[in-house]
């Protein structure tokens, strides 16, 4: 049986094609046929809908936006689970950045119906998704992850068992809030040397030497300085996951205070510039407050 792709977004479309590089026969759905052209182009197959997908494929990846996405794409009508059920094997695993409750529910809903899932969501950026790097963090039974391991293996590098279905979820949330509050200090950082008079190429490369560099220094601020602030990761992709990390510290009565004032930031970042803004616009609003931007010669438009 092929694998199964259905999502082919910014980051979708690389770990699908990490799929086909690592030798997997795969057959791949988006709402948009376009955006599986070059996959298509390479070896993969088209399927016009999630069912023609789930008659190919045993086992089928997801890489979606949202909830409601993923809730619409797997327990729908016609869905993965539906569509799935009755395969012997039948393996559903989620790339997205989900909920962990909700992932519990579909996990069960899946089962139900003789299909096994794993969460399988990715950090690292798109970047590191187009080579092939990214990290995976797996949750499920053991069992299941060795069994599926030659896929997982195809999608990134590191692959991580974190444990037990939910747990890949949680931490995913965790790495994904470090990673908007580093966004915020960096912004932070940059204008207060920009304000004292320092030259930003060089505070860069300090900053990336320093006891205060950080994976988001070396990768986004070099698209603030360049002034596209792209790394395709959207503003109401942020919000989304910051309210995930604010609802798991309710849940355990963790306090995040630091994680909740730049979950307002990121808010009052989405109502001023919108949803489809790149997240680290979030910076702009620090820019715009003061009537200084944040720009340097030599910086890229896009990480590569």
């Amino acid at each position: 049986m092929a694998v199964g792709f259905i999502g082919l977004g910014n980051v979708g479309r690389h770990l699908a094609r990490s799929v086909l590089r690592g030798g997997h026969d795969l057959v791949v759905h988006d709402l948009d046929e376009t955006a599986a052209a070059e996959l298509v182009a390479d070896g993969a197959r088209w399927a016009p809908s999630i069912a023609a997908v789930c008659d190919e494929a045993s086992t089928v990846i997801t890489c979606l936006p949202s909830p409601q996405v993923i809730d619409a794409v797997v327990a729908g009508p016609a869905g993965v689970i539906e569509s799935l059920a009755g395969q012997s094997g039948a393996c559903w695993i989620d790339s997205s950045t989900n909920d962990r409750s909700e992932t519990l529910r579909l996990a069960a809903l899946a089962a139900d119906r003789g299909v096994a899932t794993l969460e399988a969501p990715v950090t690292g950026g798109v970047h590191m998704a187009a080579r092939g790097e990214i990290t995976v963090l797996v949750g499920g039974e053991a069992e299941l992850v060795e069994r599926q391991r030659g896929l997982l293996d195809s999608l990134g590098d590191p692959v991580l068992h974190i444990g037990g279905l939910g747990a890949a979820a949680t931490i995913k949330v965790i790495t994904n809030m470090l990673a908007l509050t580093h966004l915020v200090a960096a912004g932070e950082a940059l204008m207060l040397a920009k304000r004292s008079d320092l030259d930003l190429a060089t505070a860069f490369e300090a900053i990336r030497n320093s006891s205060g560099n950080s994976f988001v220094h070396e990768t986004e601020s070099q698209v603030i300085l360049n002034g596209s602030y792209n790394i395709n990761f959207t503003m109401d992709l942020a919000v989304k996951d910051l309210g995930f990390a604010m609802a798991f510290g309710q849940e355990s009565g963790v306090p995040l205070d630091l994680a909740g004032q730049v979950f307002q930031t990121f808010i009052r970042a989405r109502e001023t510039y919108g949803g489809q803004a790149w997240s680290p616009e979030v910076v702009r609003l620090l820019e715009d407050a003061l009537s200084t931007d944040l720009r340097a010669p030599g910086f890229p438009e896009e990480i590569t």
